[in-house]
């Protein structure tokens, strides 16, 4: 089978191979990556009405990457970061960043999780255990 020039881009078992870093622009984290860590919930921001989707390049000049693109769609109800990586099958540093660039220009909401509850004391298991060894 004959290939173009960009064969080196494809691979007929993976399909498109594009190294992380090529997605990122050559960058590993971002500035606040910390508020992504795995179980934070990421909800896409609602657009007001007279702001068109199709307006990609904000007066910044950062161009939205399909990357980009397919985050906001999957979170228009809330998903957490490893969710997000599992879905779109990359890596969990390459998430965090496009997530640091769509949280920049708040096109995202960074929800924390519910903290969990404390677990009771060893005296209150304890009475548990012995209620039911009681009945």
């Amino acid at each position: 089978m004959e290939r173009s020039e960009g064969a080196g881009w494809y691979d007929d078992a993976a399909g498109p191979v594009v190294r992380p870093y090529a997605l990122t622009g050559g960058r590993t984290h971002h500035d606040d990556a910390d508020q992504f860590d795995m179980v934070a919930l990421i909800v896409a921001v609602s657009r007001p009405a007279d702001v068109p989707d199709t307006d990609r390049v904000p007066a910044s000049g950062w161009a939205q990457e399909p990357e980009h693109d397919m985050i906001l769609e999957l979170c228009r109800t809330p998903l957490s970061v490893v969710e997000i990586a599992s879905d779109l099958e990359l890596p969990l540093g390459v998430v965090r960043v496009l997530l640091g660039d769509l949280l920049d220009h708040s096109l995202i909401e960074v929800r924390r999780p519910a903290p969990v509850a404390q677990f009771p004391g060893e005296r209150v298991l304890k009475e548990v255990i012995d209620g039911i060894r009681a009945l």
